[in-house]
This record gives C-alpha cells, structure tokens and sequence, in this order.
C-alpha cells in the first residue's frame, strides 16, 4: 500500500468539487514539493487559461472552496500554488506502520497485468564497453528494476551485432594477424585482449583495398547463410560479449536473454522484410540498393531515403533490426529501447518503415546524452578510450583509500569489501543521478562525495541505521505517533512516505533520475534526525524511535536496491 494514497484521494476530491464550483471541468496534476515546503502542491498556472486570471488570483479563490478535510490538517495558497499539509499523526501511523510489515516489499505495487521488453546495452561486441556507453546499460537497468517494482512484468535485452562489418572485421584480424601485430593488452579479460585485432584490421582494411574485398566477402557469404562463416563469426562475438558482460555485471547490470543478429538472417525475416518493403509504393531502386522515401512521413532533405539494401543485395542493420521490432512486437505488450541520442532519426526511419508494414505499434525509445570525462570525449577505433573496467578499478582503490582514512579498525580484505560497494555504486549514482538527455562529464569529486549527492552518502545513511539497530540489540519496534513528534521525525515521516510514489513515477515515466534524487533528501532527513535526536537514550520513546529508524532502514535498502546499488552495513 501506499501511505499517501488515502490523502491523495480526499484531495484530489476536495480540488474537483473546488474546481467544479468555480465553472472548471479539467483534468489536473498534483505535485509532491520537497518535503519541507508541503506534502502536496497544486500548480494554479494550468486553469489560467479557463478561468482567465492569475495563478495567484486562482490558488487564493480555490482555497475558499476548499472544505474542511479529514486527512489534511492545513490548506494554503503561495505564489499561484494551493498546498496541502498532512494529518501529522494519520501520516506516521499509516506509513510506519505499512514499512514494518511490508520491510523489503515496501515500494513494491500490483501487478499491472502488461509484459514490456527493454532492450539496452546492445553494443558491438568489438571491443571493451567505454564509459562514453556506459550510461546505457546503467540508465536500461535501472528502468527495469523500477518498472518491475511498479508491477510490470520486464525482460532485458541485449541485441547482440554478429553480423555487421565492424565484428566481421574483427574475426578477420583474429584469423590473419599474427599476435606480434598486435600490442599486449593491459587486461587479461578477452574484451581487452581481442580489440587490439580490431584495430588492427581496420588499419589494414584502410590502406590494403584486398581486405576490404575479403571482408566484404565475409559478409556476402554469411547473408547467403555460410555456417562457416556465420560459426566464425559468433564465436568470436561470443567471445568479445563474455567480457563485456563480466564488466556489466560488476556495477550490477542483470540481462535476461541476448538476441543475436544473425538469427533474423537465418530465419529468413530479414529477407522477409527486404521483399515486403520492395513491394510498396514507397521504394525505390538506385544503382542497384534499394530505399524507401520518407517524405509523406515528415522525413525532409536527404532524409528522406531509408535504405534497406546494399547495391550487393545485403541487408543492413536497419533491416535487421526491423525484424528484431516485429518479433519483439509479438513478445511483449510493449517495447522500450535505451537509445543514444544519435540513433534519433534512425528511430523515425525505422518508425516510419514499420507504418508502412502495417505495424501499428511503435516502440518508445528514451534517448541519452553521452558521458565523458573532463579530458574530452573517447574514441573506440582509434583506441583513444578509458573503458567500464578502468573506471571500475579507479573507483575501487579511490573508494579504498577513503575507507582507510576512516576505519583503521578493519581488516584489509573488510576495507576491500567496503571499498568495492562504494566504488562501484558511486559510478551507478553519478550517472544515473542526470536526466538522461542531459550530457555528463564523469568527475571524481563528485561521485565519491561523502558528504554530497553520491552513493557513498546514501550508503552510509543505510550503513548508520543498521550499527544503531545493532548497538540497540532486542527491541519491540512501536508505531506510536504521539512520542514522534520533534520537527525532524516528523519530516523524515513525510520523506519516507513518498518511496511508493517515487518508484511509480520513475517507472511509469521513464525517470529514474528522481530515485537518486530522492535517495539524497532520505538520506539527508535521517542524517538530521539522528543527529538531532536521541534515540538509544530516549526513555519511553526508545522504541518508537528505533521503529522510525528501522523503516528508515528498509527504505534506505529498496531504495539502493532499485539503483542497483549495494547495501553495506557498516562503512
């Protein structure tokens, strides 16, 4: 349950029968403010319009229309908004009570009875991811987890590229070049060591217009359905996409199934698709390719031409990835891709191409801005890149030496362990913390801030909450609300309460930057209140307190959780 959902109702009433005695009838929004300004806010500035004033002029008139409320303990108008004080005793009541039942299922809705498919990540498996694609993955799957939270049956994608020139090039150079070609990796791990290969013979097919031809051969053959070709060439991405994976999995990135290009080569639908396209009014033929004109879909300039062959007769990856669309279509109810912001026209073509199909369904893309560092932006072909696997092992020992700084009573491999959660959480937060269309540049001041909106500061708010239940021993947790009334516990109630609805808006609107966010004003609120706050040595109010820190607790978990974050209990 939520615990606002009660007060949610008698107001979003109160404001319809306000609204309706006023002579507006129009649908509304509501917004949380931050916890200490009110617990609901309603923006005037939307009935400006209808009622012809003010916001200010509106807000005054709709609280005199207000009537006296139940759940709500205060109405008042600032500044064209009319806002809303909770019943502060209904409030601790209802939401401790709700997280001490519900503990780690605290946050979590009903299922919603629809299944989506979200396909991130999705690199090629050319080479070891770099952190300038590192926010796709982090961004895909923390979206999953918050949709999975609000009752959405989710499966993660990776649409693995087997078939395009760059990992054909790639199980080329692994086949022709000698290893004395090819500088020594810095890692062992396959990712680092193979993409020197591919470097390398992209150098070759550059200068050398032989390798050129031999690659196109490749790729002739593996369109003609070669096994030779095609095992190649999958075994090398497999290689190359088990060291991507092993990087994934070390800042938390879960994949459910990897969907293989080449399958739609194989099966035929990729072909399919070719001679569907073909067949309508919208093609057309130059020296020997074929595209579709796009101009009657809003599609101008020399956008309008979406090809979807080559002048050999080849696919290409949009038409690959056409087919990949249709069979996602009959998999799931919906369908969400974690999309770089250069692939936006792409997605208008392949929208427009799937129109002209017959497919009436669209896929809804959330589109980022790349991450770099403060040195610039990185490239892959000309090796000029810092990798996950960097980024990771820097966050890691910088995580250890603040480790060592302040707990000298650890043992090395405790230090380690502590040092690994903060490490790579840090670089989870720092990226995921931004809108997705905004760019990041990726400092280290920031994402291992102790004291600012990082990871390390919301772990060790989880952290203190657990040495205080430690240090409490047995208690019987009470929901008491008349011995939690100090302006702080009262605040930290209101942050708490809000979790369920955030976890509903990061999933249902695609913003999961509001969790870190919110895990920042939660982890503040508590920060305050235990420093504020005697809670072991507070007499009659001991335990009732230790149950405010306890949901503080579970809170403070699920919401790391669903950032993918780990939850140390001591740091």
């Amino acid at each position: 349950m939520d615990p606002i959902e009660p007060f949610r109702k008698e107001v979003e009433n109160a404001i319809g029968l306000g609204l309706k005695a006023m002579g507006v009838d129009q649908r509304f929004e509501i917004e949380l403010p931050p916890a200490d300004i009110a617990d609901f806010a309603l923006p005037c500035f939307q009935f400006a319009k209808a009622l012809r004033k003010s916001p200010v002029a509106i807000a005054s008139d709709l609280a005199s229309h207000i009537p006296k409320l139940d759940l709500v303990s205060e109405v008042w108008n600032d500044k064209g908004y009319l806002n809303f004080r909770f019943n502060e005793m209904t409030l601790v009541d209802l939401t401790l009570k709700e997280i001490l039942t519900s503990k780690d299922a605290y946050g979590c809705w009903p299922s919603q009875g629809t299944s989506i498919l979200l396909e991130h990540t999705s690199v090629n498996p050319t080479g070891p991811i770099h952190i300038g694609r590192a926010r796709n993955p982090l961004i895909g799957d923390t979206l999953a987890r918050c949709l999975r939270l609000s009752g959405y049956e989710v499966t993660t994608e990776y649409y693995v590229n087997d078939v395009g020139k760059q990992v054909v090039l790639l199980a080329w150079g692994i086949e022709h070049i000698p290893p004395s070609d090819v500088p020594q990796a810095e890692r062992g791990k396959a990712d680092h060591r193979l993409v020197g290969y591919y470097r390398k013979a992209n150098e070759l097919m550059e200068s050398d217009p032989e390798v050129g031809e031999e690659i196109a051969d490749m790729l002739r053959k593996f369109e003609a359905g070669d096994r030779e070709v095609i095992e190649k060439v999958r075994r090398t991405a497999q290689t190359m996409l088990d060291g991507i994976v092993e990087s994934l999995e070390a800042v938390g990135v879960e994949l459910d199934d990897f969907i293989w290009e080449s399958q739609f080569i194989l099966d035929g639908s990729a072909k399919d698709v070719v001679e569907r396209l073909k067949g309508t009014r919208y093609c057309v033929e130059e020296e020997g390719a074929f595209y579709l004109d796009l101009a009657e879909f809003g599609v101008h300039g020399r956008d309008t031409k979406f090809f979807f062959t080559r002048s050999d007769g080849t696919t290409l990856y949009t038409t690959r990835d056409m087919a990949y669309h249709i069979d996602k279509f009959r998999r799931a109810d919906c369908l969400i891709n974690i999309l770089g912001e250069d692939q936006k026209l792409g997605m208008i073509h392949l929208a427009s191409a799937l129109k002209i199909l017959g497919v009436e369904k669209v896929p809804e893309n959330v589109f980022y801005s790349f991450v770099s560092l403060p040195e610039g932006r990185m490239s892959t072909r000309k090796g000029t890149v810092v990798t996950l696997d960097d980024l990771i092992e820097e966050a890691e020992e910088r995580a250890l030496g603040e480790v060592k700084k302040r707990r000298t009573d650890l043992t090395e491999e405790e230090m380690r362990v502590i040092a690994r959660a903060i490490g790579r959480g840090s670089i989870r937060y720092n990226i995921i913390r931004v809108q997705a269309e905004k760019p990041i540049v990726f400092r280290w001041e920031e994402a291992l801030n102790f004291e600012g909106n990082s990871a390390p500061f919301v772990q060790y708010a989880h952290a203190r909450a657990c040495s205080i239940l430690r240090k409490a021993g047995a208690y019987e947790p009470k929901v008491v609300p008349s011995l939690l009334t100090d302006p702080y516990e009262k605040k930290l109630v209101r942050v708490l309460a809000r979790f369920p609805g955030v976890v509903r808006e990061c999933g249902e609107k695609r913003r999961i930057h509001v969790m870190p966010s919110y895990a920042h004003e939660l982890a503040s609120s508590f920060n305050q209140f235990y420093t504020y706050v005697p809670v072991l040595k507070a007499g009659d109010a001991r335990d009732a307190r230790l149950g405010l820190v306890e949901s503080s607790m579970w809170v403070l978990r699920n919401c790391l959780r669903s950032m993918g974050l780990g939850t140390p209990e001591e740091m």
